[in-house]
Order: C-alpha cells, then structure tokens, then sequence
C-alpha cells in the first residue's frame, strides 16, 4: 500500500520568559523581548494551521524553568489551545528546563496532561507510542525526555558517585531501552520517529564549541542514527543542525525560536517542516522571519589619546543599531578610566533597543620586587607599598593605607 508521507513541524527551545527584562509593552503589558520569543511562537503555530501539520513535534523546554509565572504559562497555553482548536495534532516533549529535580514534582507541562487538552500529549518519560497513542496517525514515536538525574539514579540502580560513571551509566540505559523498542514494538511498516531532549556527541553548541562527554548526558551518534528511525527530532541545543547530512535519517536540532544572548548573536534562527516517509524522509529550514538582531562589537584601547574617538568609531551606524540588542566590549589599562565617557558612549548608541556596555580594566598581572631586593629582605609595609604602586594607588591614598596597615600589624595580639 503506497503510504502519503506525513507533514510534520519540528521546534524546540522555546524559552518564551528567558529574556523578560527590560522595557514592556504598553498595550499588553509584557516584557518587549518576551513578545519577541511569543512572535517566533506565533509564527509556528500560524504555520502549522495554515498548512494542515498532520503532527507538531515540540522537542522540551517550553520555559526558562519549571517554575514559570502564570502570565508566561498563559501566554504558551493560548498558542498550544489555537493547535488544540484547530484539531492538529501535538506532542510536548518535556525538556531540562521544564523538569524539577526533585521526585515527585510536577513539570511545567503537566498541566495539558492533567486537564486532558484534546490533541494534546505530554511526553515526560522515556517510552514507546504506536499508532493508537497517536490519534490514529501512521507513524510511530520513541521518546526521551529529559530525566533528572536523581530518577535515572534511582531507575537504574546507580552507585557510583563519579559524574562521569553516573552519565555513561545513563547513557547505557537509555540506549538498552531504545534498543528494546526497536526490536519489540515498532511496527516495521510504520516510519518511526525518535523525540530526544539531549545532547549528542559531535554536535555543535555554538561559537564552534562541540558536545564533549563528560559534563552532561550525551547520546552516542550511532544511537540517534540507527536506519531503524525515519526522522529524529532533537531538542536541546540553540544552533541549528542536522548531524547527519546527506543521510537517511535526518537528526535535527531546530535550535531555539530566538536568540536568548550574545551566544547565539550571529545564529539564523528556524524551525523545521519534513515530509515524514519510511525510508525517505525530506525537511526544509524555515528562517522564523521577527529574529531580534544582536550586534557584538569589541574594541582594546592601546593609548590614552583619542580614547573617545577611538570608542565612537567601534559603534555601528544608526541603521545597523536600530532595534538592535548591542554590545560593545572595552578592553583598556585601567589608567585609561578617566578618558571614557559612558553618557558619550550610550547618547551615540541610543538608537539600540538595548546597550551593553562591558569594561575590562586590565590590573597589572604581576607584582615585581626590586632586582637588588628579594621577598625575604622586605617587610610587610614595603611588600604592601609595592603593591599598591602596582595598583595604582594614589600618594595620599597610599600614606593614609600604610597608617592603618601599621595600627592593623602593630596591635597588640588578643589572649586565648
């Protein structure tokens, strides 16, 4: 029987409330950078109604954390309801984020299984979902959420205290368990498709910076690209991926739906639409079209003269500040901190949505003693004073700290 490939839509790391400072909007009285996460959001789930999605894959972190104000749950409970409305079927992989450590409580997602949203599903422990879980849809899911490592500890009977032990442990059991679904419950006939919230060896964080084992649960490779699975849909890390290009299946991370710092300044930002078909399955990026732009500049000061000027030069011109989220980083000796004007520096840049001005003063890395004198030949007083020479310390400062290093030194010591 020739099997219509199903339309899937895949995103991941939301994390609507991660950046929920800064000016608010006066109509709806939300943080403006909230609004920008919720735009992405819409964007999704326009598409996804738009389109007919037979399946939306949300693959874990909804919020900053498990514990999110009810004006941020309202905000993500009105986009998952116009889903639910629209009779599109959706599957909320529960994410780090929205899990408590703790045994026993609930997780930010819980609320959609409690009050039984139709077509909605709340994946929040490793298991297996045939067809009949599934609305009646032709496929099959695997899913892996992500486990507090305290549950994994006490599922799997875990001794050791060593982090690296415990994870390759984990990691064992997860790949067991998979492994025990493939052979045991997945109907061959069907495409099946793997929902992870976790990181996979090899993948890239960002900034070039790749998934290390060790500090973290990592998914070998070989697990998230067995031919057994039609698509796999990660979620976890923010830049956007598929780690098995040019391969069958794709092993996706969407990335998250805007940029949450200066990480991420140069990132696009996408979530992903794929023609799920046994065998052959086909996705495409979809750039998410509102992404706040991030513009990251850096300068190091080298002399006093024209410190202000040089500063001015290093910030973008207004069209490039506009609505923009900038930074400039300034690295200077910290004699140069009476030449820099911060009211300047953020009149020229007042054109961003918002500036960050980070300084690095740079102390003198090293204290050195006279070539003819060695430590031992010095008392504390001089010790001090050489220090504060090095420190830049001010004459009357320095004679003002001397006065009360002596009556510190000097003191007379107190009895037992």
């Amino acid at each position: 029987m020739l099997m219509v490939p199903l339309k899937l839509l895949h995103f991941a790391d939301a994390h609507i409330d991660m950046a929920n400072y800064g000016r608010h909007d006066p109509q709806s009285g939300l943080p403006v950078r909230v609004m920008d996460f919720l735009k992405s959001l819409d964007e999704i789930v326009d598409t996804a109604i738009s389109e007919k999605a037979d399946l939306v894959l949300f693959a874990g972190d909804a919020y900053k954390d498990r514990n999110p104000a009810p004006t941020f749950q309202r905000e993500w409970g009105r986009r998952i309801i116009r889903l639910s409305k629209a009779k599109i079927p959706t599957l909320l992989l529960v994410g780090n984020h929205d899990l408590s450590p703790s045994l026993g409580r609930a997780h930010a997602l819980e609320e959609y299984s409690t009050l039984d949203v139709p077509y909605v599903k709340v994946l929040d422990k490793p298991d297996f979902y045939a067809s009949k879980d599934l609305w009646g849809l032709p496929l099959q899911v695997i899913a892996l959420p992500w486990v507090a490592r305290s549950q994994m500890l006490a599922f799997g009977n875990i001794e050791t205290t060593e982090t690296e032990e415990i994870y390759s442990h984990l990691e064992g059991l997860l790949g067991d368990l998979v492994e025990g679904f493939l052979e045991n419950k997945v109907d061959p006939n069907l495409p099946t498709v793997l929902m992870a919230h976790a990181s996979v060896q090899g993948a890239i964080y960002g900034g070039e910076r790749a998934v290390m084992l060790g500090s973290d649960l990592v998914l070998s490779p070989s697990l998230v690209k067995d031919k057994r699975f039609d698509y796999v849909a990660l979620g976890h890390i923010h830049k956007a991926q598929n780690l098995n290009e040019n391969n069958q299946p794709p092993v996706v991370y969407p990335g998250s739906i805007e940029r949450v710092d200066f990480g991420e300044a140069h990132d696009e930002k996408f979530f992903v639409s794929a023609e799920l078909k046994k065998g052959d399955t086909q996705f495409e990026w979809r750039r998410l079209s509102h992404i706040r732009p991030f513009v990251d500049r850096r300068k190091a000061l080298l002399s006093e003269i024209g410190v202000m000027s040089d500063l001015l030069s290093a910030i973008p011109p207004k069209a490039e500040l506009k609505d923009a989220i900038f930074r400039l980083t300034i690295d200077y000796p910290i004699d140069f901190e009476a030449f820099i004007d911060e009211t300047v520096l953020r009149e020229a840049a007042a054109d961003a949505f918002e500036f960050h001005l980070v300084k690095r003063p740079q102390v003198q890395a090293r204290v050195r003693i006279p070539e003819d004198r060695s430590v031992s030949d010095l008392s504390a007083y001089d010790l001090l004073d050489i220090y504060w020479k090095s420190a830049h310390v001010e004459d009357e400062d320095r004679g003002q700290l001397a006065k009360l290093a002596k009556d510190v030194i000097e003191e007379e010591p107190i009895e037992d």
